[in-house]
């Protein structure tokens, strides 16, 4: 087993199986040194934990849960950086990563969902987790999901 695996046992995680298109794109893309993600959804077991817009109140979908689903959307964008680039362990640096939240609008914390994802990477990766981001609202995901997260990744 690699580094990485090994790191994501300890933390009680594995690769889940890569997200099947649900269009006409790839999960990931190389090119001279650099993973490219597609934007990745919460799916567990093939099904989205959850659907709709984030925010609080009846209804909507609480921040502290999508934080959890921006978290399984970046361990779903490993998997299908892995299925490219062979082993997670070639993994030189998370460069940036693009969390959307599908956003109730008077939602204005989607930082603090897509840290979700950015701590993980950070716990996986170290230093080397360490990325550029950008946290978006949005008015709807794919599938209504509530959050997509895209990583771009250098490797070696």
């Amino acid at each position: 087993m690699g580094r990485i695996v090994d790191r994501l046992a300890e933390l009680g995680l594995e690769l889940p199986p890569v997200a099947a298109p649900v269009a006409a794109y790839v999960p990931a893309v190389e090119n001279d040194g650099v993973l490219y993600t597609s934007g990745q959804l919460p799916f567990v077991g093939g099904v989205l934990p959850a659907t709709g817009k984030v925010g609080d109140g009846h209804g909507l979908v609480p921040a502290s849960d999508a934080k959890e689903y921006a978290r399984q959307s970046a361990l779903n964008a490993l998997a299908a950086a892995e299925s490219v680039i062979g082993s997670l362990d070639r993994v030189t640096r998370i460069v940036k990563v693009v969390g959307f939240v599908a956003s109730d609008p008077s939602f204005t914390a989607q930082p603090s969902v897509i840290n979700g994802a950015s701590e993980l990477l950070g716990e996986v990766f170290g230093d080397a987790g360490i990325h550029a981001r950008s946290a978006v609202g949005v008015a709807v995901l794919p599938l209504d999901s509530p959050v997509e997260v895209e990583l771009v990744l250098a490797y070696a």
